[in-house]
């Protein structure tokens, strides 16, 4: 039996069942969110912009691990063309991004079918989710699915499937079916905010009077309870003798609706692990290291992951990997950038060409390490060890007598 259901007994005698949710039924039923509702609100579709829009700016590179463990990244790879210049699609990659990634966040996942020409891939094409459907098996364990898109069947390798919060791999979890109450209270309370305006601020209420209106003074009162509520320039309206407005709502004053908007603003904020301030323009250095560290951090590697499964050949696997260049975004200020690469020249971890490559400078060609003394230069590549001061070159001496 259901907590909020009781049964009672008819004049019939006959045995009904009852709910006292009633109310609770029609306010869940009238608020079901969806996609568009939610981007309908200002913070939703901020936090959204601002993730989808970085994430699409991010350049994708495709790296291999060499047998010694170095790391080199290969160029001329057909996929990361597609992938971060041009989709052969009719999204540019900028907008394929955009588009995943809004379904990513708001959807049951982003999706992708994979077009391959003789067993390599030839072309992306963004499928949005509400056209995709996930049919899975009941194996809890040896978890199996179709993609069905327009009544067409096809091979989960077929597609790329970029999924949120997924625990069967074939559909994600999104921020929408996860916060649903929330954002029908900044959604209707939005709504309301609207009826406002609308209404011109006028109150709801209804009218008494303490005699019965004839039905010409019932028409005439029908015509200026309409005016009123119009929001025109002549929305006055006179009670007669006997006439009495009762207000049944409170005010916008007494509602504090603009408070309200602030704190569901940051509530929304913190579903999308973006700080408040990095929508409204006033963020600090601080706010950016949290929205890289504790947002779009967790959503690249996600996104990594399923590039590595869905696009690398199985003979690749484990030896190359997709990453997001997430240099421009870790950089810092100019001021941090130089200190930090002071230190790493001052330890001799860092050349200064590797300096100047970081920061998309020419490089000069300088492959000395200095060697404690400033006035000490060493050339790895020559073994020779350069004074200027005095201009002597002399070379060290290495075992095996090379």
């Amino acid at each position: 039996m259901g907590i909020f259901k009781k049964k009672t007994e008819n004049r019939s005698g006959n045995i009904t069942e009852n709910t006292e949710s009633g109310l609770l039924q029609a306010l869940i039923g009238s608020s079901q969110m969806d996609k568009s509702k939610a981007m309908a609100i200002p913070t939703v579709r901020a936090c959204v912009n601002v993730i989808a829009n970085t994430i699409s700016t991010l350049p994708i590179k495709l790296y291999k691990r060499e047998n010694d463990g170095k790391i080199v990244e290969v160029l001329n790879d057909n996929r990361t063309k597609l992938l971060y210049d041009d989709t052969c699609d009719a999204l540019t990659s900028a907008q394929f991004w955009r588009a995943i990634t809004e379904d990513y966040l708001l959807g049951k996942g982003g999706y992708a079918y994979i077009n391959k020409v003789k067993g390599k891939v030839a072309s992306l094409h963004y499928v949005d989710e509400t056209n995709v459907q996930i049919l899975k098996n009941i194996d809890p364990i040896f978890k199996d699915y179709e993609i069905n898109v327009v009544g067409k069947s096809y091979q989960p390798f077929e597609f790329m499937k970029f999924l949120r919060h997924t625990k069967d791999g074939a559909s994600g979890s999104s921020v929408v079916s996860e916060n649903a109450l929330a954002l029908a209270v900044a959604y209707y309370s939005l709504k309301f905010e609207y009826a406002l305006v609308i209404k011109g601020g006028n109150k709801k209420g209804f009218l008494k009077s303490e005699k019965k209106l004839t039905d010409a003074a019932m028409q005439s009162l029908k015509e200026n309870w309409q005016n009123l509520y119009s929001n025109n320039s002549e929305n006055m309206m006179v009670l007669n003798d006997g006439l009495n407005f009762q207000e049944t709502s409170s005010t916008s004053v007494e509602m504090q609706l603009n408070e309200n908007k602030l704190t569901n603003s940051g509530e929304l904020s913190m579903l999308f692990g973006v700080p408040n301030s990095i929508i409204r323009g006033n963020a600090n250095d601080q706010d950016t290291k949290n929205f890289l560290k504790y947002c779009l951090i967790p959503v690249l590697n996600d996104y990594e992951c399923t590039l590595d499964r869905d696009l690398l050949l199985e003979k690749e696997k484990g030896f190359y990997f997709f990453a997001f260049d997430t240099r421009e975004l870790t950089r810092g200020s100019i001021k941090e950038r130089y200190e930090a690469y002071k230190t790493g020249i001052e330890a001799n971890f860092l050349q200064i060409d590797e300096v100047r490559q970081a920061e998309d400078m020419e490089e000069l060609g300088l492959d000395f390490i200095r060697l404690g003394l400033a006035d000490v230069l060493y050339n790895p590549k020559t073994k020779e060890v350069y004074t200027p001061n005095t201009g002597q070159t002399a070379t060290i001496n290495v075992k095996g007598g090379e």
